[in-house]
This record gives C-alpha cells, structure tokens and sequence, in this order.
C-alpha cells in the first residue's frame, strides 16, 4: 500500500488503536490482504482480521489485531473506493475512544450487521 510506511510509524504510537481512513481502488478482500500483508511484512503477527462492507455502496470497514513481540495493536480502517489507493487520515486512539470509532464505524455500514456473532462477541468484551 502506498501508505504502508506512514501506517507503520503510527503504529508504533501510543493508543491501542490506530484509526485509518482511506480510498483504494481495490475489492474488500484484496484491501484486507494488502493491509494484512504490509503488517506482516513488518514483522506484525495477526491475531484476528475481519472485513465488513456494503453492497449498496463501495464502503466498507476492515479490522486487524496485531502483535508484535509484547506489543499488541488493533487497527481499524474505514476505506472507500477511489481512483488509486490514498490515505486520508490516520490517529492513534485509546481503547475507550478505539472502541466508540469501532462500534460506530461498522453501525454506520448497517444496523443489520447488530446480529453478526463476530460484532456481538466484541460487544461483549468491552
């Protein structure tokens, strides 16, 4: 990803979460794997990964729990489609704030997805 170095440094800032905006000219699952593959390539492990997005519009949610030696970071991605992969905006959260951003990033993509067991169980842990 072209923004791959500059999502690397903030991941090594304070705050449980770093928060992503971003346009990229690629389907949900080909922007996951992108993402997934720049983390792993700086030595990130993934504990979890999960992708959420809507039909009706190309916009979707992407979330990925890393760990790196006894560092542990969770970074969620609200992407759009565009012309070429841009980043737009980036900032390291708490875990209370991470956790507001998450819940009402994926509700903004439908109150349908309420149902979802993976949505439910995060739910639960906070």
């Amino acid at each position: 990803m072209e923004f791959g170095n500059e999502l690397l440094r903030n991941l090594e800032g304070d705050g449980l979460w770093t928060v992503i905006t971003f346009k990229t000219p690629s389907g949900p699952g080909k922007t996951l794997e992108k993402l997934v593959n720049v983390l792993e390539e700086a030595g990130w492990r993934v504990t979890f990964r999960a992708n959420w997005w809507t039909a009706d519009i190309p916009y979707g949610v992407i979330r990925v729990d890393v760990r790196k030696g006894d560092r542990e970071k969770i970074l969620l991605g609200k992407w759009i489609l565009g012309e070429k992969c841009e980043l737009i905006g980036i900032e390291n959260m708490s875990l209370e704030r991470g956790r507001d951003e998450f819940f009402r990033m994926v509700d903004s993509i439908t109150s349908t997805l309420i149902y979802d067991p993976v949505i439910r169980t995060m739910r639960e842990q906070y």
